[in-house]
């Protein structure tokens, strides 16, 4: 039979306080700064490729005449629209945190950054499958292709995906430091 056994794990003591009537200031613990997490090259570099995605999907959608008769279409320009806005925020934060030297590992900041990434990523993922499959439906079910633009509606649907590829790392990231913290 397995049975976990306890074990005994040494106790560090306390430093005796100061008798001079100063008070002990523990030290402080930082997070681990990982590539891909804000203040980071690796995070600037997942948000360009976020906001550039997202753009290119917004602008393709958009640019066709009848995506507003579709609500999942509208609901993608709308979700690519708050992506990209999202990214390109934080992707200055991220600019200006290396050019000053700084890392952006505050416990609410990245806080703020995982909540964000996780609704944005979200809401990408939910409107690019939507849209998946409205264009599917529009190309091999009714086979309709000869009248509307499903190139186009494949590509912003691809480009949709590919944005949140690359936001969820950012959410992964973040969610797991604070989750290690």
């Amino acid at each position: 039979m397995n049975v976990s056994h306890p074990s005994v794990h040494p106790v560090e003591v306390a430093p005796l306080p100061p008798t001079d009537g100063r008070a002990i200031v523990p030290p402080r613990v930082r997070m681990k700064v990982i590539q891909g997490m804000p203040g980071t090259i690796g995070g600037l570099s997942l948000r360009f490729c976020q906001f550039a995605y997202a753009v290119v999907s917004l602008v393709v959608m958009s640019t066709t005449s009848d995506f507003p008769s579709v609500t999942a279409f509208c609901y993608l320009v709308a979700a690519v629209a708050l992506q990209s806005l999202w990214s390109l925020s934080l992707a200055i934060l991220d600019i200006h945190a290396l050019l000053v030297g700084r890392t952006l590992q505050n416990y609410r900041v990245v806080s703020l950054f995982s909540i964000g990434d996780g609704v944005t990523s979200t809401l990408t993922f939910a409107a690019a499958c939507a849209s998946a499959g409205i264009t599917v439906l529009i190309g091999n079910d009714l086979g309709l292709c000869a009248q509307n633009h499903c190139k186009q509606f494949e590509t912003a649907t691809a480009m949709a995906f590919l944005s949140w590829f690359t936001a969820l790392p950012s959410f992964l990231l973040n969610f797991w430091s604070l989750s290690s913290r």
